[in-house]
Order: C-alpha cells, then structure tokens, then sequence
C-alpha cells in the first residue's frame, strides 16, 4: 500500500491485477466492465482509498471545474450565508466557486455578468441587487448562468427567485395578529425601489388591506441602505415623528437589529411597547436580546436549486429560461411575543 502520497491509478490496477485503462473505466463509469471487475475494482479504490482527480476528469471533458459568484459583499450576515450555502453546494457536485464581490455596483455586476474578469469558468451564478434588466438581456457573455434573487423577472435566464410579496405579506399580517394596528416600514428608498424592496412593500400594503388596515405613508422609514446603524437611525428619526408606532417590520434582519437597538435606547419595550419583525433569518437573530421574530429565507435550498439548474445547463440543455423559487418560512421569537 503507497504511504506519504497520493494513491494513483497505477497503485490501484497493481493491487487489484489489472490494467490501468480497467481501473479507469470504472472510475468513470464506462458501461463495457464485468459487473465482477467492477465490483472487485472497486473494493480496491476503497480499500487504498483512492480520490479521482476531479479537475483532471473536468479538463478531459472540455471544462475547468470552475464556477463564478458574483455577489454584493461577503461582511453581510446574509449574503455571507448564502455564499457559505453555494460553496458547499458546489463542493457536493466537485466544483469551485470563483468569488467576486460586486459591492451591489450596476456597472461591477454588468461586468460579471458579461464575463469580464472571468475566464476559464463553465457557469456563473450571479446575486444581483442593482442590474438593469435590460443589461441582463443583452448580455454579451454565453457561458450558462443563473441568477438568485428578485431582479431578472422577464428575463430568459435560469433563475431561483424569492416570492418577497409574500414574504412582506407574511412579516406584515403575523404583527396584525399580533394586535398592531400602526405598522412602521423600515428600509424605503429616496430614489428607485429595486426589485426586492418593492416587493417587500407591495407585501406590506396587501396584508394591511386585507386587514383593512388604512396605509399611512408616513410610517414608511427609508434608510440609505439595509445595515444595522441605518437601522438604529432610521427607527430613532421614526419614532421622534410616529411616537405611537406599535409595530416595526424592517426590510430585512440587519436593520431590524439596529432597530431593536434603537428602541432599547429610547426605553421603548420590546414586546411590550413595540413589536419588531425582520427578513432572513440570519443566525444572529437567534442570539440577539429580545432574539428576532424574521420570515427565514431557505439559503441551502436556494443554492442546491441554483446548481441543479446549472447542472442541466452545462449537460446540455437547451430551453427557454427558467424560475425556481426559494422557500420561505415564519419564525416567531421573543421581538413579537413568542
């Protein structure tokens, strides 16, 4: 048995008496192999516990082995979670991720969905937040690609998406059952709303209307992005102008905290005096104080049904665009009373 290196195929075909070329055709899969060989073959590679070489299969199949993310940033509780997800989703089907951050940058996420800076790779999965659609359908680069997130819709391009009207609409009607009757947003924008926040708002709007709460467009709080200290100071500015504010459901987990923060400095009580809902369900809503009622984005599942579209794309398929959609789910906590 070879020691201190790597088992090879040479180490296997001798230990097991046979041919190079037989213990490569197992390894691949060939179907022209005695079901006795291939099993006798086999033990052996368990047995000396030989690894195939995975980029090596990959170029003698005309591919690299390497995949593309691009994605807004890594320091993002979420988006460094579901970059966590696809690497792992990745290393399952014996694929590298290529880890570009975008900084949610048009002009940079043009360019990656171009290609540009990318060589040498068989797909690309892209999280884009400020993409143009109309970019995305003149996308110069053919390598097959998948987007994951809200944007893209109407696009031909593979996409696993998040239905964030119902996630809104789950955020909004779990704090109408909860008795609030005065429902801050926290998270609106000055300028254009991307693709997830106006979903997230139309969310809000359908449950208060189904509830047959009125809309106050006073209770909506931009904030110039979705970070904890935008959190904090938009809820402060909220609550200086909507004092009677009984209800907060923050665009998405990291604003919530700083909400949560906000209202412990103002010696508003957290259910008692305001109740507090978040997007995502990264971990530290689970650990925070009150810990976070949220509405949990599947990031796991999002990320396998990215590459499983992707698979399909890099064996060959040939179809018109298609859309997943990742599953979502409420969690009650302590910030809503349970």
């Amino acid at each position: 048995m070879p020691t201190g290196r790597a088992t090879t195929l040479k180490d296997v075909a001798t230990a097991a008496g046979v041919s190079i070329k037989t213990v490569s055709n197992v390894v691949n899969d060939h179907p022209h192999v005695r079901p006795e060989m291939r099993e006798r073959v086999r033990a052996f590679i368990d047995e000396l516990g030989y690894r195939p070489n995975a980029m090596g299969r990959q170029l003698r199949r005309g591919r690299s082995g390497l995949i593309a993310l691009g994605v807004p940033n890594l320091t993002s509780s979420y988006y460094g979670e579901l970059t966590n997800a696809l690497v792992r989703a990745a290393r399952r089907r014996g694929l590298t991720l290529l880890v570009e951050q975008t900084d949610g940058d048009p002009e940079r996420e043009r360019e990656v969905a171009d290609g540009v800076g990318a060589r040498m790779v068989d797909g690309l999965v892209l999280v884009p937040l400020n993409i143009p659609d109309e970019v995305l359908l003149t996308r110069r680069d053919t390598t097959p690609a998948v987007l994951i997130g809200e944007n893209g819709e109407g696009v031909d391009v593979d996409r696993v998406t998040v239905d964030s009207v119902a996630v809104g609409d789950a955020a909004t009607t779990h704090l109408l059952q909860r008795g609030c009757r005065r429902i801050a947003f926290l998270g609106d924008k000055d300028a254009d709303r991307s693709p997830v926040l106006a979903q997230r708002l139309a969310g809000y709007r359908r449950a208060l209307r189904r509830a047959r709460v009125r809309f106050d467009p006073a209770l909506l709080q931009t904030t110039p992005e979705w970070e904890r200290p935008h959190g904090h100071d938009g809820a402060l500015e909220l609550l200086a102008r909507r004092p009677d504010v009984d209800g907060v459901f923050a665009a998405n987990d990291l604003l919530a905290f700083g909400a949560l923060h906000a209202l412990r400095g103002l010696g508003r009580r957290v259910p008692q005096d305001v109740l507090v809902v978040g997007v995502d369900d990264v971990e530290e809503s689970r650990y925070c104080a009150p810990t976070l009622s949220t509405v949990a984005i599947d990031r796991t599942s999002a990320a396998e049904q990215a590459f499983a579209l992707l698979a399909e794309r890099l064996d060959g398929l040939e179809a018109p665009g298609r859309t997943l959609v990742a599953e979502h789910h409420l969690v009650v906590r302590e910030s809503t009373g349970g």
